[in-house]
Formats: C-alpha cells, sequence, structure tokens
C-alpha cells in the first residue's frame, strides 16, 4: 500500500515537472531596454523618464501584461555620449530585450539607431527630436513620439512673428539637434512670410554650463528675441537661463520646444520668469486631465517617486504602452510587424489619449505656447 501511495505520488511529481517549463516560460518576463542618461547634465531627465517607463509597465502589467507575460524594465545609462550609449545598446542587445525604448540626447539616437537595427531589436525614439532620426536611414523602422525639429519650427516661428520680434539672436547647442531646430525656427519664419534679421548666434556644446561670454556677445546686438535651444535640461539650461537674468539680456527670452520642464524652473529659480516655451503635454491641462489613462499615470508618479510627471516622462510612458498595444494586438513579439502596426497607426488609451503615427513613424502632436510666471508653468489658451 504505501508502495503503491510512492508510485503515485513520485508519477505527479514528474508529471508536474513535464508540465513546469511551459508554465515558467509562459510567465518568464519580456524584457525591455531603457536607454537613458542616468548620470551626467541630463539624469535628472533620465531617470525620470526611466521611472516613468517603470510605471507604465506596471500598469500594463496589471491588465495581463504582454502575450500573457510580465514586462521587466533593464535600464542602461548612455551618459549623454555617443560612444556610450552604442556600448549600453549592446549590453540591452546581449540581455535579449524585445524592444529598447531610447534616445535623449539626438547624436546618442543617431549613433544607436543602426547597432540596434542591425541586431534585429525594435527601437522606439522617446524624446530625441533630430530630423535624421526618421530620415537618415539608420533605422529603416524608426518610430519616435516627441514632437520632431520640424514640428516644433512652426509653433516659434508664429509666435516671433505674432509679437513682432524682427531682430532675432540664437543661442543653440551645437549638434544635430540643436543645429536642426534652429534650421526649422528660420525655415519656418519664411514660411510664415515674417521679415526678420538674424543679428546674433552662438553656439555651444551639450555640457556647457558657464555662457557668459556669449550672452555678452548677444547682449549687444539689441535683439527684440533671443531663442535659446538646449537640449542639458540637468544643468546647461538652468544656467543659461540665470545667467542670461543677471546680465539683463535685452528682449524677449525664447525656449525651444519641450525644453522647459518643472524640474528646470526649479533649479533655474526666480529668473525662470517670463521665459516663453512651448510644449506638447501638460499633465493638469485639457486634453490631459480628464484622460482617466493619464490621471492613473500621474496619481502614481506622485505618490511613487514624488514628482508630477512632465511631458519627458509622458512621452517614456506612452512609448512603453504603444509598443504593449501593438504586441498584444498581433500576438507577437516580431520587430518588423510592430513597427509596421506602429507607423501609421493609431492607438487608444495612452497617457496622450489616442494618437496617431504617420507613415515615417512620427507621432502626432499639438502645440500649446506657454509661460512661466511664479516658477509654474502657464498655457496659453
Amino acid at each position: 500500500m504505501t508502495s503503491r501511495r510512492q508510485l503515485l505520488r513520485a508519477t505527479a511529481v514528474g508529471a508536474f515537472a513535464l508540465a513546469a517549463p511551459a508554465r515558467l516560460r509562459a510567465a518568464d518576463p519580456i524584457k525591455v531596454g531603457a536607454l537613458f542618461p542616468l548620470s551626467g547634465g541630463a539624469a535628472p531627465q533620465g531617470q525620470h523618464v526611466t521611472q516613468a517607463i517603470e510605471i507604465a509597465a506596471a500598469m500594463v502589467n496589471e491588465a495581463g501584461g504582454v502575450l500573457g507575460r510580465p514586462v521587466q524594465i533593464i535600464k542602461r545609462d548612455d551618459e549623454s555620449t555617443p560612444a556610450v550609449g552604442v556600448s549600453r545598446a549592446n549590453e540591452l542587445i546581449a540581455e535579449g530585450v524585445a524592444v529598447i525604448i531610447e534616445g535623449w540626447n539626438s547624436p546618442v539616437t543617431l549613433a544607436t539607431q543602426t547597432v540596434i537595427a542591425r541586431a534585429g531589436v525594435l527601437d522606439i525614439t522617446a524624446v530625441s527630436k533630430a530630423d535624421p532620426i526618421l530620415t537618415g536611414g539608420g533605422n529603416p523602422l524608426a518610430v519616435r513620439l516627441n514632437s520632431s525639429n520640424a514640428q516644433d519650427g512652426r509653433v516659434i516661428a508664429e509666435h516671433l512673428k505674432a509679437t513682432g520680434a524682427k531682430r532675432i539672436a540664437f543661442l543653440t547647442q551645437n549638434d544635430a539637434y540643436g543645429n536642426g531646430a534652429q534650421a526649422s525656427i528660420e525655415a519656418q519664419l519664411k514660411a510664415v512670410d515674417h521679415v526678420w534679421e538674424k543679428v546674433g548666434e552662438e553656439k555651444f556644446p551639450f555640457a556647457q554650463a558657464d555662457f557668459r561670454v556669449a550672452l555678452t556677445n548677444i547682449r549687444g546686438v539689441n535683439a527684440d528675441a533671443v531663442v535659446a535651444i538646449n537640449a542639458n535640461e540637468g544643468s546647461g539650461l538652468p544656467a543659461l537661463i540665470r545667467q542670461a537674468r543677471q546680465m539683463r539680456l535685452r528682449g524677449e527670452f525664447v525656449t525651444a520646444v519641450g525644453t522647459v520642464a518643472p524640474s528646470v524652473i526649479s533649479v533655474a529659480g526666480e529668473a525662470a520668469n517670463g521665459i516663453i516655451g512651448a510644449d506638447i503635454y501638460f499633465p493638469n491641462v485639457e486634453p490631459f486631465a480628464s484622460n482617466p489613462v493619464n490621471q492613473q499615470f500621474v496619481k502614481r508618479a506622485e505618490e511613487g517617486i514624488k514628482y508630477t510627471p512632465d511631458k519627458f516622462m509622458a512621452l517614456g510612458a506612452a512609448a512603453l504602452q504603444v509598443w504593449a498595444a501593438a504586441a498584444n494586438e498581433l500576438k507577437t513579439l516580431e520587430r518588423e510587424a510592430i513597427a509596421r502596426r506602429i507607423r501609421g497607426g493609431s492607438f487608444k488609451g495612452t497617457v496622450f489619449g489616442d494618437v496617431s503615427f504617420a507613415a515615417d513613424g512620427q507621432m502626432q502632436s499639438s502645440h500649446h505656447l506657454f509661460s512661466v510666471k511664479d516658477g509654474k508653468i502657464e498655457v496659453r489658451t
């Protein structure tokens, strides 16, 4: 009798052992790479974007995950340096990630695109803006959520025309992002038939934090408006804003689209009051304020990391949500199928609400001008 019970028990254990691998495989997490600057000048923003992706992953997992499996975020620090970004991208590829969500600094994105594409891994750019990210051929299946330089130039040009700024100076980050943004603004000034003169232009590297010489040169040209294009939101842009105020720079101070987050204002302090900017996401402004997915995202961020999400965080979260929705709909993790579903497609239920992508992979956005008053962003209606 005892022998029979032992035999039955052994048979049951053996059956479980045979069945377990299949169940475990079904429950194995799907790895998602997050490649952003986690150190250096842009570290605070890169960390926030990565945290936002983790929040979105938690929301996706609670809704059933992707293909019935939980999503696991694998983080890497690109240090805002192209060579480091390539190395970290290779690390993520070796980890077996299904997709890499990347992109704070355009030169880093442009450097990593080809590496990721050659490995057959889906590459979604969340933030980097340079137009060649979609048009340069480094990734023929490119997808980007943030607005492009070409899209951004129009709203800045229309503002400069509306205010009657004739003498315009530029303070521009000297890389693919900064030069592309300035070129777009200049092209759009022509497109909106605004008569103007470029009275000053100063270029600087991404890591620069002392702008006194450049600002002295710009102050001497007596510009009606100074356009500042600086993607180093952690240290460079706040320093530029403070130094411009200390030197009593003449003319309206206009920042490039999407560069002034609450974290920038916090570091810049009172010097940020009066600057003009534009962006595509504001957590507590319609149509976002009444979006239940955005409401949940904002609540989780405020409770979990004690920070109200900015546009950068929303882009990271939406990138994960769009990828998860495409994978679940198609019932596959295959790179090309998901990329083709996103490019030219539409998706419901993201932190941005219902979103659509152009055929080239660019998410479509609506811009809103804002000014900074009493340390807060005030959206212009």
